[in-house]
């Protein structure tokens, strides 16, 4: 019987396979079927979706991180153990990866229908962008990338705080998953034009490392101007920026407790 941290990892690994086993499988449906099964719609509600049902899988066990910027940001503002920022970051990496792995198998024979068996990154055969993200031909990697992952991501970790603010309009724990999911959603309508809204190190690095093993080649770390670390580095930032803007905006201006 898993117990302690180990139940915890084993719990982000899980809500993490959930999330990124609905969210890029809704990218390869759309993709595949060339927009026969889906649109961007689809693909900003299927990711919301996905991450209300993983927090109720994962929730109540490791709290439900799910991405290592937000494990990372709460452990900086003393709301989680830095003991367990890397276990936690070590089981998201690995449920991200299974995921890729099981959405792969699941659609491999679609996707050589749609390649023809040519594993290519980008343009009009192009399917790397199915696990991880690449941004639109005019977008800078510097400054315009990493500015569009530290505004999504700050927009989320600002709105996990809010909604786990007992103090301020909480909801009940039962409902705060929905919200954190609708966050998610609105986040993609309205700032993932760029670059696909990752705002998830493990959501873009584990699926980029497994098409790397997968056949689309170390290109996938190279083309876009090494983009790859984009979505690493400014979720990190992001999210501390969000905790840094609640805290100072709301949070310290509670009334004292008595």
């Amino acid at each position: 019987m898993l117990k302690g941290v180990a139940r915890e990892v084993a719990a982000e690994f899980l809500g993490t396979f959930i999330l990124i086993a609905f969210g890029v499988g809704v990218v390869a449906q759309v993709v595949l079927s060339q927009n026969q099964n889906g649109n961007y719609l689809s693909i900003n509600l299927a990711w919301g979706i996905a991450v209300t049902l993983a927090i109720y899988v994962a929730g109540g066990v490791s709290g439900a991180h799910l991405n290592p910027a937000v494990t990372f940001a709460l452990a900086l503002f003393g709301r989680f153990p830095w003991k367990k920022v890397v276990p936690y970051i070590v089981g998201q990496m690995a449920g991200a990866f299974a995921a890729s792995a099981v959405v792969y198998l699941t659609y491999r024979e679609a996707l050589s229908h749609f390649d023809h068996g040519v594993r290519q990154v980008l343009g009009p055969m192009g399917t790397a962008g199915i696990w991880a993200t690449y941004p639109q031909a005019f977008l800078s990697t510097f400054p315009g990338g990493l500015i569009d992952q530290i505004t999504g991501t700050a927009l989320l970790m600002l709105l996990i705080f809010a909604v786990s603010d007992k103090r301020n309009y909480s909801p009940d724990d039962k409902f705060a998953p929905i919200l954190v999911g609708l966050a998610v959603t609105v986040i993609g309508m309205t700032f993932g034009f760029n670059a696909g809204y990752a705002i998830n190190p493990a959501r873009d690095l584990a699926p980029r490392l497994f098409t790397a093993m997968a056949g689309w080649g170390s290109d996938v770390f190279r083309v876009a101007d090494h983009w790859w670390w984009v979505p690493i580095v400014g979720p990190l930032l992001g999210a501390v920026l969000g905790g840094w803007v609640y805290e100072l905006v709301i949070q310290k201006h509670h009334p004292s407790e008595t």
